[in-house]
């Protein structure tokens, strides 16, 4: 056998400037087109990718090839993806994990973590998701294996959703961008939620020069049990189950970029201790005894008036001065109408290239339907919208008034009341009005429609505390 495929590496035929990254991915799944999808994706990557569609397939790929990679489904036709994982640990393989999940579940979450998953994906399993989460991984093993070599960007390109745009207001923001990406200032990205705030935290990245990887976590996400050890990190046997040190996301973005993003959700205790780090610029793992240095540029992000939290008591008056040094607000989608048919031929053509689907035209009647929508999910929701009419090979107008039927209150043939001619209506009727047919299209159930959202759970409850209305379904 090659040596090279005995170390899970693979130099393919050609020169060097041609060929894939060295790497080797291992993806195990039930899912035969879902695994595909993502072997294919990252075969244009990577030198080695091999699917399994079981534990023992993947076990015979792994006598084979010591993967530096493992991406599998939590359930797999012969028993449990992440009792498989552990069991790998126990047997000492050091190989990154991904864990991809049907639906959110915190129990999943938590044994994921102290599995030593790298990743906890769920559904909507997009592939430039999982290409972000490969993308971490393999710069979590690189600082691990070589830490005195400069970790390699995960970003390649700068984010397109801001270099296609022709509103003055982006603009603005991108010549802000440029000016102070090289210093180490924290930057606040103020804006609501799908305005592209991640996009704007990895172009500050992109034009920073920093050797170090761009690394994101979203704080409403993670419970607060776990929180500080996914910054931090934690040292062997620092809580029931930590069987081995885990280093923190701090660690992984040493030399790179960190962003907080929703940080309005996070506790109050964390809170204070991000306050420190950032003063000294040093942390305290979970349970450890000492203080480790790291060069961190921090970037935060929320959707909410955190001036407004301050005086309400949900947010630290010291942290929001300290990461307050410099805003960036990202205008809303119907702010900026005139990027509307730019950023959907851009989707059209970068979707199509990822899905490997034939791309979709965008006619006259299409540019009307998207000029005249009110996009409450802002460019994320644009970009579902064409990714829909790419799979479905419909028209983007088409696909707009498909989704206009599943949102309609259930048992009403008629779509959600729109307001009085005349009258004014203001961004948080639209958005109540959105959030409410969602949550009603979902039978009441707070968790599916905070995953159809792409909020999180926290969220979703504070606004619906807010409106004064309850779901059908505590789930």
């Amino acid at each position: 056998m090659n040596a090279n495929l005995k170390r899970g590496r693979v130099e393919p035929a050609g020169s060097a400037s041609s060929a894939p990254a060295l790497g080797s991915i291992l993806v195990a799944s039930a899912e035969a087109v879902l695994a595909q999808r993502i072997a294919r994706a990252l075969s244009r990557r990577f030198a080695l990718v091999e699917v399994a569609h079981s534990i023992a397939q993947a076990e015979k790929l792994r006598q084979r090839c010591a993967f530096d990679l493992l991406i599998t489904a939590t359930q797999l036709p012969d028993g449990s993806g992440l009792n498989w994982i552990e069991s790998l640990r126990d047997q000492g393989v050091d190989a990154q994990v991904i864990l991809l999940d049907d639906q959110a579940d915190m129990d999943s979450a938590i044994a994921a973590v102290r599995a030593g998953a790298s990743d906890y994906l769920v559904r909507p399993l997009h592939l430039a998701r999982i290409e972000s989460a490969v993308d971490r991984s393999f710069a979590r093993r690189r600082h691990g294996n070589a830490a005195n070599e400069a970790t390699r960007p995960v970003l390649q390109q700068r984010p397109q959703e801001l270099v296609v745009a022709h509103c003055e207001m982006v603009k603005s923001v991108c010549a802000v961008i440029k000016r102070v990406a090289s210093t180490r200032a924290t930057v606040l990205v103020l804006g609501e939620s799908g305005t592209g705030k991640e996009v704007a935290a990895r172009s500050l990245h992109a034009f920073s020069q920093r050797t170090g990887s761009f690394v994101p976590i979203n704080c409403g996400a993670i419970s607060p049990e776990l929180l500080e050890s996914e910054l931090f990190g934690h040292a062997k046997g620092a809580f029931t189950g930590a069987h081995q040190a885990r280093n923190g996301l701090f660690t992984y973005a040493d030399g790179g970029t960190l962003f907080l993003d929703e940080i309005a959700e996070m506790p109050m205790a964390m809170q204070s201790k991000l306050l420190r780090v950032l003063d000294d610029q040093k942390i305290r793992p979970v349970g450890g005894n000492r203080e480790v240095p790291v060069d961190v540029r921090v970037i935060a992000a929320t959707n909410r008036d955190l001036a407004e939290a301050v005086r309400a008591g949900d947010f630290r008056e010291d942290l929001y001065y300290r990461i307050n040094v410099l805003t960036i607000r990202m205008p809303a989608l119907r702010e900026r109408r005139e990027d509307v048919p730019v950023l959907a031929e851009h989707f059209v053509r970068t979707l199509a290239d990822e899905l490997s689907m034939p791309p979709v035209p965008i006619t006259e009647e299409d540019i009307e339907a998207l000029n005249t929508h009110d996009w409450p999910g802002n460019v994320r929701e644009l970009r579902n919208v064409i990714e829909r009419a790419v799979l479905l090979g419909i028209s983007p107008a088409a696909c707009l008034r498909e989704l206009a039927q599943e949102t309609r209150p259930e048992g009403s043939g008629a779509a959600v009341p729109e307001a009085v001619p005349g009258a004014p209506i203001t961004l948080a009727a639209i958005e109540k009005r959105h959030i409410q047919a969602v949550l009603d299209g979902c039978g009441g159930n707070k968790s599916e429609a905070a995953r159809k959202l792409e909020i999180s759970r926290k969220t979703l409850d504070r606004k619906l505390q807010q409106w004064g209305r309850t779901a059908a379904s505590p789930a």
